[in-house]
Formats: C-alpha cells, sequence, structure tokens
C-alpha cells in the first residue's frame, strides 16, 4: 500500500458481494493485517464477516458508541441482539 498507512477504513465491504468474495476479502484483510501491522476500522453489517476478523467491536448509536464487545462476544449472537435490539 502507497505510503505506509498505519490505519485502514473499510465501510461495508461485502456490500453486494458474492460469499466466496467476501472470504476472499476476509483473507486478504487478515494477510494485510498480519504482515504490515495495519490497524483495520470497518462498518459492517455481515455479522459472520465481523466475527471472522475482529478483535474487538463496538456498537454506535448517533454517532456515539454505546457498548464495546469482546472479540469472544461478538460471535455471540444473543449479546449482538441485545445491543442491537432486534
Amino acid at each position: 500500500m502507497i505510503g505506509d498507512p498505519r490505519l485502514m477504513l473499510l465501510d461495508e465491504p461485502s456490500e453486494g458481494i458474492q460469499p466466496s468474495i467476501v472470504k476472499d476479502i476476509a483473507r486478504n484483510v487478515r494477510r494485510l493485517n498480519a504482515e504490515t501491522g495495519v490497524t483495520v476500522l470497518f462498518v459492517e453489517q455481515n455479522l459472520d464477516l465481523i466475527v471472522s476478523l475482529a478483535g474487538r467491536g463496538f456498537v454506535m448509536d448517533k454517532g456515539r458508541i454505546v457498548a464495546e464487545i469482546s472479540s469472544e462476544d461478538i460471535g455471540q449472537r444473543d449479546v449482538v441482539r441485545r445491543w442491537l435490539a432486534l
């Protein structure tokens, strides 16, 4: 990547993408993080992708962080549902 950034921002990287390509995106994000140490911040609704990539998560409401979710809890749908009121 140009300029050796310390932070990469991804907004809905799986939106409208075939599941097989989403897996490629996840693999490449993990590889990029492992090889360069870049922090990846992404906004995503695909819970499976979040679980496969996230070290920790945050729930935001109206632009404010209202909760932090550990990497262990991200995969527990009941925890996520509680925060999202689903």
